[in-house]
């Protein structure tokens, strides 16, 4: 499986709190939602393309209670592919303070996290996708286990908040392999890995 992070991002890099004003406040974040104004049809059918293939989900455990206290109660009439694809696939969470996952095809991950991803990625079927998940993320792109970045550039300046590439990010080049100007001014960007960064002078 490869494994791919979608997220929604601030121009300045931000990806907490993206859905609403209560959803982060970790840190005493207060300027959530930033999304909802950029959230029209375009965007959402590029979100529903990525979740068609999805095969399994790792989740950090607040993504996860996020998704938890949502997903299990939207009926099909409602994003039907992502709501889908989200309660019926296999879902693993990274985490350790939880101890048992109730929402239905759910496994909490024990022991060393980059060890279990290294696990699944070698089993055969469609993508193993992160969404957000900021912690998780960031380690495992330290550990150079995400195959792909599917970034969601929001035209918006937050100036505070946890950021994807946050300070002490592991240095890595990325090449850009599809990159779309959507009509909201939401920035579509695909990325895979391209090795190290090279450096010189002028």
């Amino acid at each position: 499986m490869r494994l791919t992070l979608t997220t929604m991002l601030s121009l300045d890099g931000v990806m907490q709190g993206p859905g609403g004003p209560g959803e982060d406040r970790r840190d005493g974040f207060a300027l959530g939602g930033w999304v909802v104004p950029y959230a029209d049809e375009e965007v959402g059918e590029r979100i529903t393309r990525w979740f068609t293939r999805a095969g399994g989900f790792l989740l950090g455990r607040h993504t996860y209670e996020i998704f938890a206290g949502y997903w299990p109660h939207v009926g099909d009439e409602t994003e039907p592919v992502i709501a889908d694809r989200l309660n019926g696939l296999p879902k693993y969470v990274a985490s350790t303070t939880l101890t048992h996952a109730d929402w239905q095809h759910s496994t909490v991950l024990r022991g060393e996290v980059a060890d279990a991803v290294r696990e699944l990625k070698e089993r055969p079927g469609d993508e193993l996708q992160i969404h957000g998940s900021g912690v998780l993320a960031r380690s495992l792109m330290d550990d150079g286990l995400i195959d792909e970045y599917r970034l969601l550039v929001h035209p918006v300046v937050l100036g505070a908040g946890r950021r994807l590439f946050a300070e002490g990010t592991v240095p890595a080049a990325l090449r850009l392999t599809e990159c779309d100007a959507l009509s909201s001014g939401v920035v579509a960007q695909t990325y895979v890995p391209a090795g190290r960064p090279a450096f010189g002078s002028f």
